[in-house]
């Protein structure tokens, strides 16, 4: 997988426009305050789970880590740049995350904290007229993040399993991740 041809496909089939990367740029501002908040309800929400829980606090330090990578992420959904190199972060991310053990199942609804925070937000410091725009192009984003993080777990179960491991997906996507990110 390409990242960068990815996310220009993911571009086109979301409709994702100039206005609309003007409008993330304009909230960037507005929306970037709230990092650390979305942050710990979203790690907040992961450690919900057990599984996940003894995950995030099997290193110390790791949560507190986690907290400020969160935030940078956060700001750059905000940039306005989404290139070649903004597509490889979130396919590394992605693999980390897949290598670490952190399958789709978490991350996938955990996203979900993200848009619900960010939207309520958007709802309550905007003027009605730029909230329908605002969250148009959030939506967008939001859904190209999810795809690219979705395609570089299917990428590196599909490496895990193309190097023989096939006594369960968990491990096959941990492998096959590890053997992604030294390529990376």
């Amino acid at each position: 997988m390409d990242p960068a041809a990815l996310l220009e496909h993911l571009k086109l089939r979301t409709g994702l426009q100039e206005r609309h990367v003007r409008c993330l740029q304009t909230l960037g501002a507005t929306m970037q305050p709230l990092a650390q908040e979305v942050a710990l309800a979203f790690y907040d929400y992961l450690g919900r789970d057990e599984e996940m829980q003894r995950l995030l606090w099997a290193v110390p330090g790791r949560v507190e880590r986690l907290y400020t990578s969160f935030a940078a992420w956060y700001g750059e959904l905000f940039s306005g740049c989404y290139d070649a190199v903004y597509a490889q972060r979130r396919y590394r991310i992605g693999l980390v995350h897949a290598r670490l053990g952190v399958a789709p199942r978490y991350m996938i609804p955990a996203m979900g904290v993200v848009q619900e925070l960010s939207l309520s937000h958007l709802t309550e410091v905007l003027r009605p007229l730029q909230v329908i725009e605002a969250v148009e192009a959030f939506e967008k984003i939001i859904a190209i993040e999810i795809a690219l993080l979705e395609e570089s777990y299917l990428a590196a179960m599909e490496q895990g399993l193309s190097l023989g491991h096939s006594e369960s997906t968990q491990g096959a996507l941990t492998m096959g991740a590890a053997a992604l990110l030294q390529e990376v």
